[in-house]
């Protein structure tokens, strides 16, 4: 999931150098069509082998949200900081935990859920809503971050039953179908550097889906999302040193919250696995 993290904050600078120059739909299928490339040898053997039973379904229905939440997520990544986007974004890793605790049966703790209230406590800080205008591009980010987490609700599922190169690979397919209409019916001309961007973005994007898909699949998202905070970090930072945007006190201070409480789930999950592992006293003698 840390690897996840800093390849989606290297997609966010990307998309956020690029602007407003092309819309977010075209945007978005240039991105995805590069992944379906990168994934043709994961795609072969799809085709060949064929997907597992009853899970048809559940790739199409990932795809139709993850298009929708990808499409206001170029929207609002071209026109706000990056740090405010990922703040906005952090809404993505509660809803997603919170709804595997409804949808799929994983238990959450009241420490966990202590730990996790704090997090989105520290990221309503850096938002401040109620105390500035709401933008259309907040707007769009929040209706990404709901589609993104209904989009990992499936992910979780799927990677139960099919590998992470399959669970990536099918993303790619079936979000590029659905955005091709899209796009064509707002295509502008585009670029060789802009196609060239948007092809490392899709490389970055491509490397985090596989590490996110394998996270999920070693570990509950209990424990797998609340890492997701520290990309808070490396966000702000590309901002000020890379796009000269100010550092807002008020996302130091909800940065510290966030942090603090990711520091703390890491380490009771620790204490948790270092107890389950290691026998009682006296258990291995004789041995």
């Amino acid at each position: 999931m840390l690897a996840a993290g800093l390849s989606f904050v290297g997609v966010n600078g990307i998309v956020r150098y690029m602007g407003t120059d092309l819309p977010a739909a075209q945007s978005a299928f240039l991105r995805f069509g590069w992944g379906v490339l990168f994934l043709l040898p994961a795609l072969s053997v799809v085709l060949r082998d064929g997907l597992p039973p009853g899970s048809l379904k559940l790739f199409l229905g990932r795809g139709a949200v993850h298009s929708g939440a990808v499409i206001f997520w170029f929207y609002a990544m071209a026109r706000l900081p990056v740090a405010e986007v990922t703040a906005i974004g952090y809404l993505t890793p509660v809803l997603v935990t919170l709804g595997a605790a409804a949808l799929l049966g994983e238990r959450l703790a009241m420490r966990r859920l202590a730990a996790i209230a704090v997090a989105l406590a520290g990221a309503m800080v850096v938002l401040r809503p109620g105390l500035r205008e709401v933008q259309a591009a907040h707007l769009a980010q929040v209706c990404a971050a709901a589609l993104f987490a209904g989009s990992y609700l499936f992910a979780k599922t799927l990677s139960r039953i099919a590998g992470a190169a399959t669970v990536v690979a099918m993303l790619s397919l079936t979000v590029t179908v659905v955005l091709a209409p899209l796009a064509i019916a707002v295509w502008q001309p585009v670029t060789a550097v802009q196609i060239a961007l948007l092809a490392v973005v899709a490389g970055c994007a491509t490397l985090g889906h596989y590490c996110m898909t394998r996270a999920f699949r070693l570990a509950p998202m209990a424990v797998t999302q609340p890492v997701t905070f520290l990309q808070l970090v490396w966000a702000t930072l590309l901002g000020v040193l890379v796009f000269g945007e100010a550092v807002d006190p008020f996302v130091l201070a909800g940065g510290a919250m966030i942090i603090a409480a990711i520091s703390y789930i890491t380490w009771r999950e620790t204490m948790m696995q270092r107890n389950r592992i290691t026998p009682p006293i006296g258990e291995t003698e004789g041995q």
